[in-house]
């Protein structure tokens, strides 16, 4: 197989988008819609990928530049359309970057959904004299470039502008994705013309001027639309989303995934599940999550770059959000309603984490327990650590952070101010309203208004005393 060398086009405005911001950064589940045809190009091995940019260029390329470090692959090769004067000339502005042995397959930016699997089929099918489309038969076709066959050769495209009347009843029309040898289609562009309604230089035009050149052009049909829809207004934007968001949820469901609204689920990246998990209405996943077997997500949670381990409960109105550090969430473990855990929140198995409690850069021990309105940064918490209501460590001087270490069977009283670096030793008790600067001694009862002390001879009462 010859190589592949890929072009995007990404010049346009997008008028009917009402926004200054150039059409291709605007977001499918959370990413600009080129990002997602950058994805499926990744997984063919091209040897090359340009994106030509006109409108908004420089904030096309830096987003692109950044994705591609985000992503840790090769940034793709830039060439600029300045003026834009129609897609054929934009293509023509990326032949310079263009190997002759190799197989240029030309794609939108706007059009996010194409599968690999497709473009994959576009290029196996290209041969040293074959020029190939893909299509896909709408039923309502207004709009777009009607594909003008003779049995199942192609010999030219129409643009609604330009059609006559039998054309327009046409309802296959061509996708704006074809495939062609390189040392070719360098000889068909400079031959288009702009003798149209619009004044442009249409890449459709080569269809044309390769079959008159004695070229094979066939055009394959898309398997479904979804995979070929652009995007020209919000509301096509909103449509595509629901539609992307719809797929993603059916397929988890055919795996086996209880959603308690399907319509009502958005996931902007990746998520594993196990066997029997539930999904509660208006939640939201990003980046990579996995759901262990029987976890239940409740209403309205965010959660983001995390590991929900089996058995656990995340109640409504949870917010998790790992980043780069993730989050870990153990077996049996509770969380919320309306609890934080932020990045490098770490809580073993049956930990439980109650409402307006917040985690961060911590670790939780079995069976430790933060019920209500708390902040732990920077913690190592040990087993079963009862963490007091209104109870915060305090692990920022203004200049760095630092670790506070609270050990097994400790209890920490209501309304406490651990000033870290400091330790409670195991099985110690501070007292409600306590501020604790130096390290409070094990199995003792410390308590600081003012001035810390340990009371000696104290005893924690017994349970059910």
């Amino acid at each position: 197989m010859p190589p592949v060398d890929v072009v995007i086009m990404a010049a346009g405005k997008g008028t009917r988008m009402k926004s200054a911001k150039p059409k291709v950064l605007h977001r499918l589940a959370g990413r600009p819609l080129i990002e997602h045809v950058l994805e499926a190009v990744a997984l063919l091995g091209a040897r090359q990928v340009a994106v030509v940019t006109g409108h908004g260029a420089q904030d096309v390329e830096d987003a692109l530049a950044r994705g591609a470090d985000r992503a840790k692959r090769p940034a793709p090769a830039f060439v600029r359309q300045e003026p834009q004067l129609g897609t054929g000339h934009a293509v023509m502005q990326a032949l310079p970057l263009l190997e002759d042995d190799g197989v240029t397959l030309v794609l939108n930016g706007d059009v996010p959904l194409v599968e690999p699997g497709t473009l994959q089929a576009l290029v196996d099918r290209c041969g040293p004299r074959q020029l190939v489309l893909l299509s896909v038969v709408r039923d309502d076709p207004t709009g777009y470039g009607r594909i003008l066959r003779s049995g199942e050769a192609v010999w030219g495209i129409v643009e609604q502008k330009d059609a006559n009347e039998d054309e327009l009843s046409i309802r296959e029309v061509y996708t704006g994705v074809l495939a062609a040898p390189t040392a070719l289609l360098k000889r068909w562009l400079p031959r288009i013309g702009n003798r149209n309604a619009q004044g442009e230089y249409y890449l459709t035009d080569v269809v044309k001027i390769a079959s008159e050149d004695g070229a094979d052009v066939v055009a394959l049909k898309a398997a479904d639309l979804l995979q070929v829809e652009g995007i020209n207004s919000p509301h096509e934007l909103a449509a595509l989303e629901r539609a992307h968001q719809r797929r993603k949820a059916h397929s988890l469901m055919d795996r086996g995934v209880r959603f308690a609204d399907p319509e009502r689920f958005d996931l902007r990246g990746t998520l594993e599940c196990g066997q029997d998990v539930e999904i509660d209405v208006n939640c939201l996943f990003e980046g990579d999550v996995s759901l262990g077997d029987g976890v239940r997500i409740g209403a309205n949670c965010v959660v983001a770059n995390a590991r929900i381990e089996a058995g656990a409960v995340i109640h409504p109105f949870t917010h998790i959000d790992g980043e780069r550090s993730g989050v870990v969430v153990g077996e049996g473990a509770l969380v919320g309603p309306f609890a934080r855990l932020r990045p490098g929140a770490n809580l073993a198995a049956q930990v439980h984490v109650g409402n307006f409690v917040e985690i961060k850069n911590s670790t939780l021990g079995h069976g430790a327990k933060a019920n209500h309105l708390a902040y732990l940064g920077d913690a190592t918490v040990g087993e079963r650590v009862n963490y007091g209501a209104g109870s915060i460590t305090a692990n920022y001087d203004g200049a760095n952070k630092h670790r506070t270490v609270v050990e097994a069977d400790a209890h920490i009283g209501s309304n406490c101010v651990l000033v870290a670096p400091v330790s409670i030793g195991e099985g110690a008790t501070v007292g409600a309203g306590s501020v604790i600067t130096k390290d409070a001694p094990a199995g003792k009862l410390s308590v600081a208004r003012g001035r810390q002390v340990t009371i000696e001879g104290w005893k924690r009462p017994a349970k059910g005393g």
